[in-house]
């Protein structure tokens, strides 16, 4: 098949299949998981910590999944990532204490990191250079559907068997996307063996031999993952803020999710034909012009327009994140290098809140809406620059300097 006649849907059930089936099962889980805590006696900041240990579980393994992806492969990974989760919601699911309920979310989220490095490499391999950003796209908007589905399940479940019966239909969807991973092809064993052969490259030394990189698109990288994260934090709290109930919130949330998924075509389009920049600078953009009237939003639909641009930019920059990394990744070394990318997000997606958090301590939210929106604003410039100098190398045919 010439790259002319590739047709993405060729590969939609191995690329896309997985994701769909297991972002249902996490997104059942995360609008409950603090309540779940609660049931089993956590205060609301030890609940609040114990949604944020998914997150600290991504970040703190995705250099070693890197390494395991190199060494097992990507279909292999998949299929263990997913039977791990299976068994770790099972076990949330019968966790009689938090601290049971934290170790859980924290091999859940290290369960994720490698689902989601298995399944950018895999689309490195299956997919042509000439749709690649279409296909990463993609990945990102079957990510974003399940999130969106899941919650609707599980509202469903919910009524029917209790709260913690989610975890159930998480395990069982995890179940299910490790079935579909072993039905998969195992591409990439070639090199895999060759590597082998010669031992593979540590973690450490593939990060030195690119850390140009690292340091300047990885960085923009971290402010894209910044960005993004805000819409979870900030949007919510100055919706509590102006007096929006827990319902005007959660619709106002609906349609910017809409939104989101409606943008991953045209913006999958772009990069493929248009550069990277095109959409890596309207993700940042939007979120800097999206905080700094956040203040002005004194009602519902004043804060869903806010929610709405924000939207708008991320879903166009779907599956961008790892469209760089792809693009910047090298031949040998690939899952050791995708691993240190994927941690520069994680790192991106831990500082937003952070900084949110931090300046709240001592100002209003709406000054660290302020403050964010002018950090993000002199982020879009760096973001602005690494990926232009990306595109005219690409354009150019001259590899990224590493």
């Amino acid at each position: 098949m010439t790259t002319s006649d590739f047709k993405l849907r060729s590969v939609a059930f191995e690329a896309f299949g997985p994701t769909i089936v297991s972002s249902i099962g996490h997104g059942a889980v995360l609008p409950v998981l603090a309540l779940q805590a609660r049931d089993l006696g956590a205060d609301v900041g030890t609940a609040a910590l114990v949604v944020a240990l998914l997150g600290v579980g991504s970040l703190l393994t995705s250099l070693p999944a890197g390494a395991v992806v190199a060494r097992i492969g990507e279909r292999r990974t998949l299929i263990a990532c997913g039977l791990l989760d299976c068994v770790v919601m099972l076990i949330a699911w019968q966790a009689s204490s938090v601290l049971l309920l934290s170790v859980a979310m924290v091999l859940s989220g290290a369960s994720w990191t490698g689902f989601l490095l298995a399944r950018q490499g895999f689309l490195i391999e299956a997919v042509p250079i000439t749709h690649r950003a279409r296909a990463m796209s993609s990945l990102g908007a079957s990510h974003r559907v399940g999130m969106l589905v899941g919650p609707l399940i599980g509202a469903g479940v919910i009524a029917w068997l209790g709260l913690s019966a989610v975890f159930v239909l998480a395990a069982v969807m995890s179940l299910a996307s490790a079935v579909m991973a072993s039905l998969m092809r195992d591409l990439g064993h070639e090199s895999r063996a060759e590597q082998g052969v010669s031992g593979h490259a540590s973690v450490a030394s593939v990060l030195l031999a690119h850390r140009h990189t690292l340091l300047t698109l990885g960085l923009g990288v971290i402010v894209i993952g910044a960005s993004r994260s805000i819409r979870g934090t900030l949007l919510p709290l100055w919706a509590d803020h102006i007096g929006m109930t827990g319902s005007e919130t959660s619709l106002v949330f609906a349609v910017a999710a809409a939104v989101d998924i409606v943008c991953f075509i045209p913006g999958g389009w772009l990069m493929d034909h248009r550069g990277r920049s095109v959409v890596a600078v309207p993700v940042v953009l939007a979120v800097a012009i999206g905080a700094l009237v956040l203040p002005l939003a004194t009602n519902e639909p004043a804060v869903l327009a806010v929610a709405v641009l924000i939207a708008a930019g991320n879903g166009l920059g779907s599956g961008i994140v790892m469209t760089l990394g792809a693009d910047t990744a090298p031949a040998a070394g690939r899952s050791q290098y995708l691993g240190g990318w994927r941690l520069c997000g994680d790192l991106g997606g831990t500082s937003g809140p952070l900084l949110i958090s931090a300046v709240t301590l001592v100002a209003p939210l709406a000054t660290a809406s302020v403050v964010f929106g002018l950090a993000a604003l002199a982020g879009t410039g760096w973001v602005g620059y690494w990926t232009r100098r990306l595109d005219q190398r690409r354009g150019t045919g001259i590899s990224p300097r590493r």
